[in-house]
């Protein structure tokens, strides 16, 4: 008669909870509670029937109670870090209203085409948004397996571009399949250290150890190293709240550095450790090679050095000599039209936005999401800070992009994906069961 009458009074309170995927997890912890109610009845009582009873009648009337869960437990959407992105993103239509950008195509070329993949963007975010990212992280080795492959495909019969292979040509469209890659190997992650103490045995660590290194090998080898940083960045941010035992995540440190030192020291980019080293010396001192590389960081400082605080405008032509004014170099040319107030004003927002998704992360209960969420900040922050930093010549140049600003359909649309992904699990904090205890 207990279990009838429990079960009559759950029905009544889960009728009123509108999020299907929360009254599973409401139902439990009701039981739970029913549970213990008639146990401690049963302690001044000799009927258990009555206890149950009593446990029931101590809950309340079971449709207020159900109105007062459903206010709880209901799908969340974080308006903030979506007028963020609006406001992020809307910014990436300033750099192509310059009409005397280095561009191959007049500028409303360029204009429309990222209309088209801020459509395209939004339509990803508002699809990872509504999908249950919980469905993802059983299948770690289809993406880790589809991540790897396509950059093997790539490195084998990619486009080259600017002395590196990373794109591939899909319906006669160049994508960036490199960046694709990323956004695969970031997925297949978050599913590895979601069962990460799983891996016990010395085979299964050492396939960890390569499992970690194979895309950077690869990266090298296109070469495109601004992306094997990124990945390493987002591994490890992952890794270091996967809650991973503490001898296993000792041991798979360790034998990460050693397999670091001898990999690094016997690749392509050891062998070329001439050519970096002029390059890091280009970067210290670019006076010394004026009409060479240095050149890029001698007109950048020249840029930065006449913004001002309000800006330039568009009329200076000036700015027309700085190249990927739209991709790479999208800062400087903001903070020279625009001024040091808005380039100060944007990396605010920029830190907003990042603050708010790593916040985000702890926010969940669920381990495979927060995974997630701590690996996105990353895959956004790393680029942002990098892009930045190079715009005002802190840090040697690379091709990297700013997420979200820079002109570009593959970059952007994986970064929506991972703002969706990470929107998802906002969406979805209160309707999970907990698969973290502690904080």
């Amino acid at each position: 008669m207990s279990s009838s009458n429990f079960e009559e009074f759950l029905t009544k309170v889960t009728s009123k909870v509108k999020a299907k995927e929360a009254r599973s997890m409401i139902k439990k912890e009701l039981i739970h509670h029913l549970q213990e109610l008639s146990h401690s009845f049963q302690q001044k009582t000799a009927s258990k029937e009555e206890a149950d009873e009593r446990a029931i009648q101590e809950m309340g009337n079971p449709f207020t109670l159900g109105e007062n869960l459903n206010r709880l437990h209901r799908p969340k959407i974080d308006w903030l870090l979506i007028a963020l992105f609006v406001i992020i993103a809307g910014n990436s239509f300033l750099p192509l209203i310059h009409g005397n950008l280095a561009m191959s195509l007049p500028s409303t070329f360029y204009f429309s085409r990222q209309a088209i993949w801020l459509t395209l963007a939004v339509v990803a975010i508002v699809a990872f948004l509504f999908f249950d990212y919980r469905k993802l992280k059983n299948y770690w080795w289809l993406f880790y397996g589809s991540g790897l492959i396509l950059l093997l495909y790539t490195y084998l019969f990619g486009l080259m571009k600017l002395n590196a292979v990373r794109w591939i040509s899909i319906a006669g469209m160049s994508v960036d399949s490199s960046a694709i890659a990323l956004f695969l190997f970031f997925l297949a992650w978050a599913g590895i250290f979601h069962n990460i103490n799983t891996f016990n045995s010395w085979k299964k660590q050492a396939l960890l150890v390569m499992l970690f290194w194979a895309p950077i090998l690869l990266y090298m080898m296109l070469p495109h190293i601004v992306l094997s940083i990124i990945y390493c960045f987002c591994i490890l941010a992952m890794f270091a709240c996967s809650h991973v035992q503490k001898k296993l995540a000792l041991t798979l440190v360790a034998t990460n550095l050693l397999m670091g030192i001898l990999l690094l020291s016997t690749t392509p980019l050891a062998s070329n450790s001439e050519y970096h080293l002029k390059r890091l010396s280009d970067f210290m001192n670019p006076e010394t090679d004026p009409n060479g590389v240095g050149y890029i960081y001698i007109l950048v400082g020249d840029i930065l050095s006449q913004a001002g605080w309000l800006g330039n405008g568009f009329s200076n032509h000036f700015i027309s000599r700085l190249p990927a004014a739209h991709t790479d170099y999208v800062f400087p040319f903001l903070v020279y039209s625009f001024g040091w107030a808005f380039g100060i004003a944007l990396c605010l927002i920029l830190l907003l936005f990042i603050v708010r998704i790593s916040r985000n992360a702890f926010k969940t209960k669920d381990r495979y999401g927060r995974l997630l969420v701590i690996g996105g900040a990353a895959l956004i922050a790393v680029p942002t800070c990098w892009n930045i930093l190079m715009g005002i010549g802190f840090v040697p140049i690379m091709e990297v992009s700013l997420p979200f600003i820079s002109y570009g359909g593959s970059m952007l649309l994986v970064n929506s994906g991972i703002l969706g992904l990470i929107l998802s699990v906002y969406r979805r904090k209160d309707l999970v069961n907990p698969t973290i205890i502690h904080s």
